[in-house]
């Protein structure tokens, strides 16, 4: 007989280790104790001390996924249902997984789905409360079915990626500073403050969009089950809410019909209110109206950098990262715009980078946000804001990464493909380069990006070549619009 230990239990490397020395000893499932799975016999022997026989085999792409969630179940025996699998597949059953009604691949299926709606709920049922005394700090208690967690924990870094933030279960924590995600040991209900000055808010929100004809309390109960409502702050109003539906709903059925109300458009702030320093025009942008893109983003995304940066440069407008965490280069094409700059020989710490639209416009496919190009009146709303960031920042050059960009700085019409890669003068006698945009050169074909990213490098080394190359008037573009 053989023993096999899982530490943590829920953790799949730590059983995939067992597996794959259990497997490449040839020990038969029937064989092995998985964690106290059954009592324990005298004599069993750890895996480690087995001795391999044969390589560990290749293993479908499929059962590691199925293993990622099975092994995140309470069931005790799932240790030894997923080496079963395992054992299977790699032993003359290699499409064992598409027969549905195996009764191991069944099994398998039931924790699978339990484990995916248990984290469905952890999704939504987590209710941060403000930490005491701490500048944008939250935590929260949550107490899941399952070891779901770990599993949970990545979609909260990105959701929330522009908060420090905790989330606190009885046997597994997850610390999120801003920057990276931690997992440690669980913790105590009473880390977590039993209440904070924001809840009184949503109780009274929820309260007000709570619709009695609308009402189904079985429903309500299937996909909000009671057991979590002590999670949720809004679950103290629930009962009287429930309790006086038939009354609300009589009283909406016997009132007189009303016209419909002209809707009041929010105020429009087409140009930022005069102020003299950037933490006060970010401040502003906040409340940015001035076009409809406000209404579906998260938030405006100011720039970044030194305030004494002696070049900016001005991209298009955020994406869905930079939508999520409030900062701009911070998704895919800002990673690649890093290392071109480091290619190049220029220190991204040390420039100023913005974007000439301030909110993330996209449109939705599927759970996906794909992004759309801002159009011109929308363009147009946001040029105050670039302009009075460049007035305060007073740099040596602007470079332009995009065709909305380069619109911004160089007026309509401008040239990018033919000009990337020169330097040009504003009536103000600001240099401005335009070149492409990093997401360009992802977008372009596998056997075209390599030549892409190239270009985008030769270009951002002009930086370094400025005085040779400066125009010594304004371009008639930009001496036009101005």
């Amino acid at each position: 007989m053989w023993r096999a230990t899982v530490e943590p239990a829920w953790e799949l490397a730590a059983w995939r280790d067992q597996a794959r020395m259990a497997l490449r000893a040839e020990i038969a499932p029937e064989v092995i104790e998985w964690n106290g799975d059954v009592d324990g016999l005298l004599g069993a022997r750890a895996l480690v001390d087995a001795e391999p026989v044969r390589e560990a085999p290749a293993v479908p792409g499929g059962f590691l996924r199925l293993a990622q969630a099975v092994i995140a179940h309470r069931d005790p025996h799932r240790h030894a249902l997923l080496y079963r699998l395992l054992w299977r597949l790699t032993h003359g059953e290699p499409s064992l997984l598409e027969h549905d009604a195996d009764i191991d691949v069944r099994r398998a299926a039931q924790l699978e789905k339990a484990v995916h709606r248990d984290a469905h709920k952890m999704k939504a049922f987590v209710r941060f409360r403000e930490v005491p005394g701490e500048d944008n700090a939250f935590i929260a208690w949550y107490e899941p079915d399952h070891h779901v967690a770990d599993l949970v924990a990545p979609f909260f870094a990105k959701r929330f990626a522009g908060m420090r933030w905790a989330i606190l279960t009885p046997y597994r924590r997850a610390i999120w500073d801003g920057e990276h995600l931690e997992l440690g040991p669980g913790g105590d209900r009473n880390e977590v403050p039993h209440d904070d000055a924001g809840e009184a808010l949503w109780r009274r929100y929820y309260a007000s969009i709570f619709n009695p004809a609308r009402l189904n309390p079985r429903a309500m109960k299937a996909e909000m089950p009671v057991r979590f409502w002590k999670h949720l702050p809004e679950a103290r109003d629930l009962p009287l809410l429930m309790r006086d539906a038939t009354q609300r709903v009589d009283a909406m059925v016997a009132r007189a019909p009303e016209p419909a109300r002209r809707r009041v458009p929010a105020p429009m702030f087409a140009t930022p209110t005069p102020v003299d320093d950037l933490d006060a025009l970010n401040l502003a942008l906040r409340d940015c109206r001035a076009c409809p893109l406000w209404q579906p983003a998260t938030q405006a995304v100011p720039g970044e950098g030194p305030r004494d940066a002696r070049i900016v440069f001005v991209g298009e407008q955020p994406g869905d990262e930079e939508d999520l965490c409030g900062r701009p280069f911070t998704g895919p094409a800002g990673r690649l715009f890093d290392r071109a700059m480091a290619e190049a020989g220029l220190d991204r710490s040390a420039v100023y980078v913005t974007n000439a639209v301030k909110h993330f416009k996209f449109e939705l496919r599927g759970k996906r946000r794909i992004h759309q190009r801002a159009n011109a009146a929308e363009q147009a709303a946001c040029r105050g804001w670039l302009e009075r960031e460049l007035a305060l920042l007073q740099p040596e050059r602007v470079v332009c990464l995009g065709a909305t960009a380069a619109t911004a700085m160089l007026g309509r019409g401008f040239p990018l493909m033919r000009e990337r890669g020169r330097w040009h003068r504003t009536a103000s006698d600001v240099p401005v380069m335009a070149t492409v945009h990093p997401s360009w050169v992802l977008r372009q074909p596998p056997h075209e990006q390599e030549a892409a990213y190239r270009g985008l490098v030769d270009d951002l080394r002009r930086i370094i070549e400025l005085d040779a190359e400066l125009p010594t008037h304004a371009t008639p573009s930009v001496a036009n619009r101005h």
